[in-house]
């Protein structure tokens, strides 16, 4: 024990800059009648105060740029929903009414933007408003591609977040099941096609994608008896063709492990069983509280599990739930007037957070 504690001493001294930490986690599921489902954790270590936030068509949204002046400022040409963060119009994860679906994931360490000059005012975006200008203005994969080297994000701080450029990349998924990741590293724009519809966080998703080699080992199907002479060896129980998944919260670790559970997954019939197989998968990267803890100035800061969604992209349903309520919730944007002349929001803390049963006995 003592070593465990000298171990966890060494941790959290390793990871005092980066408090609050994040350690969230994105998959993607597909079901056979063509549903398309994008799904996430948001794990934080301050309260992002978060709702679910709608943005209407021809919403007038204006972007930060340098100096607190305005920035890059359009219209909504689709409205969009998802999740905020501390009031802002600003789109942590979400999707929009032509099932494209995007997230932000922290970056810190590893993120760095390209500087703005004078010139690029009215094209630029502070990290947090990237999310809400892609779903905002595009249907698909291909189109965000063309157009995000026209504009700039630049290096914002976010009050909230503390001192410093706010690092961030991101996942943008379509209804047709076409990913990418899309990362700014030594001021230069990167973007990835992401086949296996999977993000976590540092180091950069070309990284990860390569330690994928280090766990070509690893399957669904259990490992076969090994028959040595005069003796077999067989395996102790359920779950052998796994062994060696890395199990602890670090970024790598659950990149390995998002793409082996969203592989091994046994196929969905329709988007609403896709997005139940997807939030039961996250279920297992969920972090309570004191399980990812760090130190600084005699004070312990430590990660929780928000929140989690799934964004079924045919069928237009955002479902959540919250780290005091478990009981998935479903705003279905079908049944939304997207024409409104107001951002509307839901509390995502409503309802109880245990149903009492008992007057159920028979």
């Amino acid at each position: 024990m003592k070593f465990l504690g000298f171990l966890l001493g060494v941790a959290a001294a390793a990871i005092l800059a980066v408090v609050p930490a994040a350690a969230c986690t994105g998959i993607t599921i597909h079901a056979q009648d063509g549903a398309v489902v994008h799904a996430r954790t948001m794990e934080f270590g301050i309260d992002l105060q978060s709702q679910v936030l709608i943005i209407p068509r021809g919403y007038a949204i204006s972007a930060t740029g340098p100096g607190n002046k305005p920035g890059l400022k359009w219209k909504a040409k689709y409205a969009a929903m998802g999740m905020d963060a501390f009031g802002l119009t600003a789109l942590a994860d979400g999707m929009n009414e032509k099932g494209l679906a995007a997230g932000m994931f922290y970056f810190t360490g590893f993120a760095k933007y390209p500087e703005a000059a004078p010139a690029d005012q009215a094209k630029c975006l502070a990290p947090w408003e990237v999310s809400v200008w892609i779903l905002t203005n595009f249907e698909s994969v291909a189109q965000v591609k063309a157009a995000l080297p026209k504009v700039k994000v630049w290096p914002a701080s976010l009050a909230q977040m503390g001192p410093g450029p706010l690092g961030i990349h991101y996942i943008v998924t379509d209804k047709q099941g076409n990913s990418m990741v899309v990362e700014y590293v030594d001021g230069k724009l990167h973007m990835y096609d992401d086949p296996l519809g999977v993000i976590t966080n540092a180091p950069t998703f070309d990284w990860h994608m390569m330690n994928l080699r280090n766990y070509v080992n690893l399957s669904a199907n259990n490992v076969p008896q090994l028959d040595l002479k005069n003796f077999s060896i067989y395996p102790t129980g359920q779950g052998s063709g796994m062994l060696g998944l890395p199990g602890d919260v670090t970024p790598p670790s659950r990149l390995i492990r998002a793409v082996a559970f969203s592989q091994a997954v046994l196929p969905s019939p329709n988007g609403e069983e896709a997005v139940m197989s997807a939030l039961r998968l996250l279920d297992s990267f969920f972090i309570s509280k004191g399980m990812a803890r760090a130190y600084k100035d005699g004070k312990v800061g430590y990660d929780i599990t928000e929140w989690m969604d799934a964004c079924d992209l045919k069928n237009l349903k955002f479902y959540f739930s919250t780290y005091d309520n478990l009981t998935p919730k479903v705003v279905d944007m079908n049944k939304l007037d997207l024409d409104a002349k107001k951002l509307q929001r839901i509390p995502i803390n409503s309802g109880p957070r245990f149903t009492d049963v008992t007057g159920l006995v028979k």
